[in-house]
């Protein structure tokens, strides 16, 4: 799938971007991917691109642009228990600065960038991300109800969101926990918030997972998880008006665990 290298116009300056897509002369659903911690590299790129091939425009912005361009900091090729003190070392001030008001300054430029694009179909966005990019991706859906139609986060710290702005967001969601992120009593408790908010959701510990679990280039990375967050993201995509894979139909090539 092609990528375009982008910069985004936002409050607080330019944000550096990629979108991948399928390519042509078509106009795709759009969906918005906040990368984890680690930023924008390789393994994004292919994740992005994965996605792209079933007929979506995937935008990933670099969250923390506000500290330089990607690479925001060198990364090893794989991060594992040895590289990890040093990697978040560096980032931790980062994610840190990375206040929920910036964040949603953010986020309204970025959904603004999505709906100026001829590529993109349509005024709806999905949001889905990792890590701190599954926060963001809550938060974004909990700030622009009228405009996120879908929203997933994985291994992402769902329940920092609070109950307010869990009951805020009118999107279908999907909430997949590592197994050492949330315990059963923990996801219970944040299940009855989300049930409180009626919210129409899927939010399940993905047995066996330790956090990190979608990024093939970490120690934490499990290929069965990988497959059922693809499993789990398409499905929800698939089931909602306006994300439905123009290539594929309903349900063609989308595996509902």
């Amino acid at each position: 799938m092609p990528i375009t290298t982008l910069e985004i116009p936002t409050p607080d300056g330019r944000a550096d971007a990629f979108a991948a897509h399928p390519g042509g002369a078509g106009r795709y659903p759009a969906v918005l991917m906040y990368p984890d911690g680690f930023g924008i590299r390789p393994v994004l790129r292919e994740m992005a691109q994965e996605l792209a091939g079933h007929g979506y425009y995937v935008l990933v912005p670099n969250i923390f642009y506000r500290h330089g361009t990607t690479p925001v900091i060198e990364l090893p090729e794989f991060i594992g228990a040895a590289e990890r003190p040093a990697v978040f070392a560096r980032l931790m001030p980062m994610i840190e600065a990375h206040t929920e008001d910036r964040a949603l300054r953010d986020a309204g430029a970025y959904l603004d960038f999505l709906g100026s694009r001829l590529e993109v179909s349509g005024a709806a966005v999905a949001v889905t991300g990792y890590c701190i990019g599954g926060l963001l991706a809550v938060r974004t859906a909990a700030a622009h109800p009228d405009r996120v139609t879908a929203v997933a986060s994985f291994h992402g710290p769902v329940a920092a969101a609070g109950p307010e702005q869990l009951a805020r967001i009118t999107a279908r969601a999907y909430f997949g926990h590592a197994a050492t992120d949330v315990t059963p009593e923990g996801l219970g408790e944040l299940n009855r918030v989300l049930d409180a908010a009626n919210l129409d959701h899927i939010s399940e510990i993905l047995p066996g997972t330790v956090h990190g679990f979608t990024m093939a280039d970490t120690d934490a990375f499990d290929p069965i998880a990988l497959q059922r967050h693809w499993n789990r993201l398409l499905a929800l995509l698939a089931g909602q008006p306006g994300f439905r894979n123009p290539a594929e139909g309903d349900s063609a090539g989308v595996s509902r665990v």
